[in-house]
């Protein structure tokens, strides 16, 4: 039998029409969901906004500007005497070079008809990158033989003529531009149209070296991206094992007392200290009192994982009492010991947790710029690879968020678009980071 008000005659409420109360909670909730929606369409907009920004700029480094000339190697230029010796080849500079370079890409445009009221050799230097003479250069000491033959070169142009093509380089700004003009514009429109000049995928933008103010064209971070594969390497052998142990023994064997207490506190401390400040610690103690080589990824990796720690010591410490507590009493009343029953049971089940703080933390510290600027990792260029594992550690290199400040920061444009394209190389390292973690927690996850 029912007794509700809805049966009740002369009952001043009823539970199936709603009374006032009831109908502004109804209209709080209904508003409360539309400021939550709301707020995720305006993150989800910025980030949209973000991305959108980011892809239009620096999809463009992933492109470069290539001119095809065909230089005719002179003999009595590149090797006077005429004996084929490398090693007086090797006499001949890039500048002895470039007179053939510009001379072929005039050749080029007077063979193909192209009118243009740039008659001197000289002034097709503007159309080509700083780099093309020692790439031609390395091409005749390899293969001495073709001294005496026309080859055809595919040539990096010249960072205003790959931005004239980018649209990042206006003709009504070109009047203002010492390295080049509007005859110039003209002539690589009438390249563009003949095929000698053309925009292709950039590999080397990817695998390259970093590259001086005048060969802003040639530029990659690939050596950067070693770099940072070096300081993560030493940022997980180092962290892992020591923020894994001073977890375990906070969470399962230290006595609660002050001194602990204390230690905690610090550790949450440390997880919010400016990772600038830790720059600061690494350049007092690694570099000026144990005297570590500078710009060193040894260095880098040491001065990362002291950030690094407390973010893993508070991620491992939260997935030990995650953990339930049956789990160790269950392990106790069978004779296990106490060690046993932590090593044996809880860490496994606690391991998930582990692995995605752990890898959050090393995506922490591969984005970090502020410490490595204490080290010096942006006043060196790296231009060239490591030789080995030891040099890889110890020789002075670059690593990506410093490589990408350091172009962000000089005065050619086409840096600009690099550092651009710089920060999309870096966000997907950090998204696949982030989904290994996800993968690790799903792989590994228990439920209770």
């Amino acid at each position: 039998m029912t007794d509700t008000s809805a049966n009740r005659p002369g009952s001043a409420t009823s539970l199936i029409t709603p009374d006032a109360r009831t109908k502004r909670r109804n209209r709080a909730e209904a508003r409360f969901k539309v400021y939550g929606i709301t707020a995720i369409g305006i993150g989800l907009l910025f980030l949209v906004v973000l991305l959108g920004s980011i892809t239009v700029n620096g999809l463009g480094a992933f492109q470069q500007t290539f001119v095809n000339v065909p230089v005719y190697l002179d003999p009595a230029k590149l090797d006077k005497r005429g004996n084929r010796n490398i090693e007086e080849m090797k006499k001949v500079s890039t500048f002895g070079y470039n007179p053939l370079i510009q001379q072929g890409l005039l050749d080029k445009a007077a063979e193909l008809g192209i009118e243009t009221p740039l008659k001197k050799r000289k002034q097709m230097k503007a159309m080509l990158s700083a780099s093309a003479a020692a790439k031609v250069r390395d091409f005749v000491l390899a293969n001495p033989e073709t001294l005496g033959q026309t080859v055809e070169f595919k040539l990096l142009a010249a960072s205003r003529v790959d931005g004239y093509l980018k649209g990042r380089v206006q003709r009504k700004d070109v009047a203002r531009d010492k390295n080049i003009d509007a005859e110039h514009l003209d002539l690589t429109d009438s390249l563009v149209a003949a095929g000698v000049v053309a925009k292709t995928f950039n590999l080397s933008f990817i695998t390259g070296a970093d590259a001086s103010e005048s060969r802003a064209e040639q530029a990659g971070i690939g050596v950067a991206m070693l770099g940072s594969f070096f300081m993560m390497l030493v940022v997980l052998v180092l962290s892992l094992p020591i923020g894994v142990a001073a977890s375990i023994y906070l969470e399962e064997f230290a006595p609660k007392n002050r001194w602990t207490d204390l230690i905690e506190v610090n550790i949450s401390n440390l997880a919010a200290v400016p990772s600038i400040v830790f720059g600061i610690l690494g350049l007092a103690v690694f570099i000026q009192v144990m005297h570590l080589p500078q710009s060193a990824p040894l260095v880098g990796g040491l001065v990362l994982t002291l950030m690094t720690l407390p973010t893993i010591i508070i991620s491992t410490r939260a997935s030990l009492k995650s953990v339930p507590p049956s789990i160790r009493d269950a392990a106790l009343g069978v004779g296990a010991s106490k060690m046993q029953s932590v090593f044996h049971h809880v860490l496994p089940l606690a391991m998930p947790g582990i692995l995605t703080g752990t890898i959050i933390g090393l995506a922490q510290a591969l984005g970090e710029t502020a410490p490595l600027l204490l080290i010096g990792m942006v006043g060196y260029i790296a231009t060239n690879v490591p030789d080995g594992i030891a040099a890889g550690f110890l020789d002075p290199n670059s690593a990506m968020p410093a490589q990408i400040y350091e172009w962000a920061k000089r005065a050619d444009p086409a840096y600009y678009e690099r550092a651009w394209g710089g920060i999309i190389i870096l966000l997907v390292f950090l998204l696949a980071m982030n989904i290994i973690a996800i993968l690790l927690r799903r792989r590994f996850e228990r439920r209770w």
